[in-house]
């Protein structure tokens, strides 16, 4: 064990943190209990100017980006007020690990004086404040994720993706919270304390891309790098009612990050890949066009060659296909109600939407939980035991030791994997032999859950085994007209994961207005490697969702 108990070291490590706030910065008061949504406490702080209130709030970074190379706004100013916003998020919900600020002002001031000289600027990301997850390495900062014996260990070099957007002219500012190991659909540690959804302190951030979805929401950033292996980018889009793409693997760069694992481990199960969490659907792709367009395989072999314009296309009569269930958990009639009213949209506007049943979509959830904990769990234990740190609550009862696969076993999961990928390549004709474009789907079968209560993956982690493009976009609030309907009374329960999905809308086990306050959101899917294919097919529904919002207003009340 280390000489340092975990204790010690959270309490130095969060004293950091607060030290790195400037005075200025800092709430005068918190106000406890905290309100349900604590968004608007950022405008009542007065920290912020009204320009930078501005800045943060009424625009997203293709805007600012456009801002900025017409000079109408400098770099600076730019990323002093996300980082004065990121601040008071950070007072606010605890999505922070590490904080940048005065190098991040130091950046942009930088950039402004080059501007200034040469009159180019380094690229679209050009003085654009972006968020890390605190997965990924930059010199001289700790990648702890959630574990206290990682903690002081700066690292020695940035990691792949860092080095590009650093190239690009990005702004790194922060890094955000993830929950103890990565390994949890909520974001706690004991070393940062739990990430509060910003909306609704009721229900869950997510995880384990937890800070990021919650420091996005406060808008303390616009554009956030998370990492997804189960649902980790686009569970917490859904609870923060966001925009996220989970890429295929070998799309982004994911060199050089803390995972926790043995060497070369994260080779051996499956594969995750890293994406953006924005405000915008249009900013998922100025994300994703800058990192293709950059030539991202010379700084990681990992990274398939290929620019923006190879990525797919969506043509002009695209066929879309609703998938309405994994078969291991039936949809609660919010999530049913708001994939009905998408495909309404969509046929309304001459979008050609089929009815797609896939057997073999159930087969993909366990044989995801296989590939997981393939080391045992093992090295993580070790680093917990280090300094006496318990689990958390979501993991108590999840994580445990247990005897590694050995490389028989290993290739025998490798060996189901092709079957089952085989067998869902059906997933993309209809019935008439046409190809589908793009799935769409829930995120999950219940809405945005209570702290601690997200349980099944099966509709995000799904497409990791698969390795197919997915996103998630917000559709609509939960209004008080969703808090009525029932699954009906005869209905199978298809197993555990559906007996335990059942549980939160059983009124005996939660209170469905804890639900108000969220957003219900859906999951579209591209095939491996389609990620324009995914963002046009995205764009086009937001568009078409948010054009006939008023119309949906009326027809769920």
């Amino acid at each position: 064990m280390s000489s340092q108990n975990y204790r010690s070291i959270a309490q130095k490590k969060l004293s950091n943190l607060q030290s790195l706030i400037p005075k200025a910065w800092r709430l005068p008061s918190i106000p406890s209990p905290l309100p349900l949504d604590v968004r608007p406490l950022i405008a009542q702080s007065n920290i912020l100017t009204a320009a930078e209130l501005s800045i943060t709030s009424s625009h997203d970074a293709t805007s600012l980006s456009q801002l900025i190379h017409s000079k109408a706004l400098t770099s600076e100013a730019v990323t002093i007020a996300f980082c004065k916003r990121a601040a008071i998020a950070q007072q606010l919900t605890n999505c922070l690990s590490e904080v940048l600020f005065l190098p991040a002002i130091e950046q942009a001031r930088a950039l402004d004086a080059e501007y200034h000289r040469t009159g180019k600027t380094r690229g679209l990301l050009h003085g654009i404040p972006i968020s890390l997850k605190d997965t990924f390495k930059i010199k001289g900062y700790d990648s702890s994720i959630g574990i206290a014996s990682l903690a002081e260990n700066p690292a020695r070099e940035n990691s792949a993706l860092v080095d590009i957007l650093i190239d690009q002219g990005a702004i790194l500012y922060c890094k955000t919270n993830v929950p103890q190991t990565l390994m949890a659909l909520d974001s706690m540690s004991h070393l940062f304390g739990r990430v509060k959804n910003p909306r609704n302190r009721l229900v869950t951030a997510g995880g384990s891309s937890g800070g990021e979805g919650a420091l996005v929401a406060m808008r303390g950033s616009i554009l956030g790098v998370g990492t997804d292996v189960g649902g980790s980018i686009r569970i917490p889009a859904m609870c923060n009612g966001l925009y996220g793409i989970k890429p295929s693997t070998q799309r982004i760069p994911f060199s050089g990050q803390e995972l926790g694992l043995l060497p070369g481990a994260d080779k051996l199960g499956l594969q995750a890949s890293a994406g953006p969490i924005a405000t915008s659907a249009r900013d998922c792709e100025l994300f994703l066009k800058v990192l293709a367009d950059a030539k991202p395989w010379e700084k990681d072999p990992g990274v398939a060659f290929g620019g923006w314009e190879g990525q797919g296309d969506l043509g002009k009569k695209p066929l879309f296909g609703i998938l309405r269930t994994d078969g291991n958990a039936t949809p609660l009639p919010p999530v049913a109600k708001v994939l009905d009213e998408t495909v309404r949209l969509l046929r309304q506007n001459d979008v050609e939407v089929v009815e797609i049943e896939s057997p073999a979509f159930r087969k993909c959830q366990s044989l995801a939980n296989s590939f997981f904990g393939m080391e045992g769990n093992n090295n993580m234990l070790d680093m917990l035991e280090k300094t006496g740190e318990p689990l958390i609550p979501w993991l108590s009862g999840r994580l445990a030791r247990k005897k590694p696969l050995g490389a028989a076993e290993i290739g025998k999961l490798h060996a189901r994997k092709a079957e089952l990928e085989k067998e869902m390549l059906g997933i993309w004709k209809d019935k008439a032999g046409r190809t589908i474009d793009v799935l769409i789907c829930p995120v999950a079968p219940h809405p945005v859950p209570e702290i601690d209560r997200w349980n099944g993956v099966g509709y995000t982690s799904s497409f990791v085994l698969l390795d197919y493009a997915a996103g998630t976009l917000p559709v609509r609030d939960f209004v008080e007209g969703d808090l009525h309907g029932e699954l009906p009374s005869d209905a199978q329960v298809l197993g555990s994961w559906d007996k335990r999905n059942r549980e939160l809308w059983n009124q005996n086990t939660v209170d469905r207005n804890v639900y108000l306050n969220t957003k219900l959101s859906v999951q579209v899917v591209a095939p491996r490697l389609q990620e324009r294919k995914l963002y046009q097919a995205m764009a086009l529904i937001d568009e078409i969702l948010r054009e006939g919002g008023k119309e949906m207003d009326k027809s769920k009340l």
